[in-house]
């Protein structure tokens, strides 16, 4: 299964690298607000099509759940880098750097739950799945 994980988060970062190449580094100097924005738009994104795997599989499938959600998203999403990104923005643009954390936060849990909403329904009831992460045993 590791070797999933490994193969699945090399296919992530390298996604990740190819979309956010084109808004630079982050360094002083640029716009500082550009990277965290588009790290926060793939941090959205990869939020979303977790909640989406997650919803679809549930506990069926184990190694395409590593494959996918552990490495592919795992690999694709980054928090160290929103955190990183949000601290240096920290100290040029305060309110900035809190705003943009509140709103990745917020715009992150809200799109993992639309992930799993839109994918977790029951075939007879067409209604949502009782068996899904949250559900009372």
């Amino acid at each position: 299964m590791l070797g999933l994980v490994v193969a699945g988060g090399v296919l992530g970062v390298a996604l990740r690298e190819l979309l956010l190449l084109p808004f630079g580094t982050g360094q002083p100097g640029g716009d500082s607000l550009v990277l965290p924005a588009a790290t926060m738009g793939v941090n959205v994104v990869g939020s979303f099509a977790l909640g989406i795997v997650i919803g679809r599989l549930g506990d069926r499938h184990p190694l395409t759940r590593a494959f996918i959600g552990t490495g592919v998203l795992g690999g694709f999403t980054t928090y160290s880098a929103f955190a990183v990104q949000t601290a240096v923005l920290l100290a040029v643009v305060p309110w900035a750097a809190i705003t943009l954390a509140g709103v990745s936060v917020l715009l992150g849990l809200a799109a993992a739950a639309l992930g799993l909403r839109l994918t977790q329904t029951s075939p007879a009831t067409g209604g949502a799945r009782s068996d899904g992460p949250g559900a009372a045993r």
